[in-house]
């Protein structure tokens, strides 16, 4: 992209903020360019977080009927999937598929503050997580 063809047309999901964006400048070189954004990229930002905030009200029913821990409601209200929360928290995909359907308490200590820690929050919170009290 061209540092004169880089989108100023603004997006929401910005909040007012620009991002910088790399560009070719007229003199062949990369530069990087403040940029507003642009409308696709707000509907499909708007459309991800959509999706992750249905997926975590469904793992929040998951939770209250037992057949699934606080890990997997939490994954999926920080916007995270399991590939990327397998990864992040270094645990072979199989294992952590199998601590998203089991009680938290029910995970090894190291891997709770693990898994709290690449969550934003603290390994009690995850521990004493009651969904009859979380909205949705």
């Amino acid at each position: 992209m061209r540092v004169e063809d880089v989108p100023q047309e603004g997006n929401a999901t910005l909040d007012g903020q620009r991002k910088g964006m790399y560009a070719v400048g007229k003199d062949g070189r990369i530069a990087l360019v403040p940029s507003r954004g642009w409308e696709a990229e707000e509907l499909v930002t708007t459309g991800a977080v959509e999706h992750f905030e249905q997926l975590a009200q469904e793992a929040l029913q998951r939770v209250r009927s037992g057949a699934a821990g606080a890990l997997e409601y939490f994954m999926y209200a920080r916007r995270l999937d399991p590939p990327t929360l397998a990864q992040a928290s270094g645990v072979w995909r199989w294992r952590l598929k199998r601590h998203l359907h089991q009680p938290f308490a029910a995970i090894p200590a190291p891997l709770q503050q693990r898994y709290a820690e690449v969550l934003g929050v603290t390994r009690q919170e995850l521990l004493e997580f009651r969904p009859e009290t979380t909205g949705g």
